[in-house]
């Protein structure tokens, strides 16, 4: 279940946000939580399931008509069970509007989970 980012989950989403390539320095990592929290543009989804918060999936709302997927990360423990294909289900269906874009961290992973086949032509990604 997709559920929206409390400062009260700030650990365990600051772990998972550190397996992502670009979150490794401490303090760009830092920084990427404070910009979750603080800026209106920004969200931050958790993945929950029996067992907790095992997935997170972060995106930049660009406009009304445009969100860019920044940051998408499962427990590694937990990877390899459709899990990222799930939160961007989850997440499409929250938010049916806009288009969803990858940005160069995230864009080899829908191309892998095979999310759009329009993804390779075109930066837009649509359900």
């Amino acid at each position: 279940m997709l559920t929206r980012y409390k400062k009260m989950y700030n650990k365990i989403a600051t772990g998972l946000l550190s397996f992502m390539p670009n979150e490794k320095d401490l303090q760009k990592l830092m920084m990427t939580m404070t910009q979750y929290e603080t800026e209106r543009d920004r969200q931050l989804f958790l993945w929950k399931e029996d067992e907790g918060i095992i997935g997170l999936i972060g995106v930049l709302f660009v406009d009304k008509d445009l969100m860019q997927i920044i940051h998408i990360s499962v427990n590694p423990s937990h990877r390899g069970q459709g899990l990222g294909k799930k939160m961007i289900k989850a997440l499409k269906e929250l938010y049916p509007d806009p288009d969803l874009i990858p940005d160069e961290y995230t864009k080899s992973f829908l191309i892998k989970c095979d999310i759009s086949p329009k993804i390779t032509q075109s930066p837009v990604c649509t359900f």
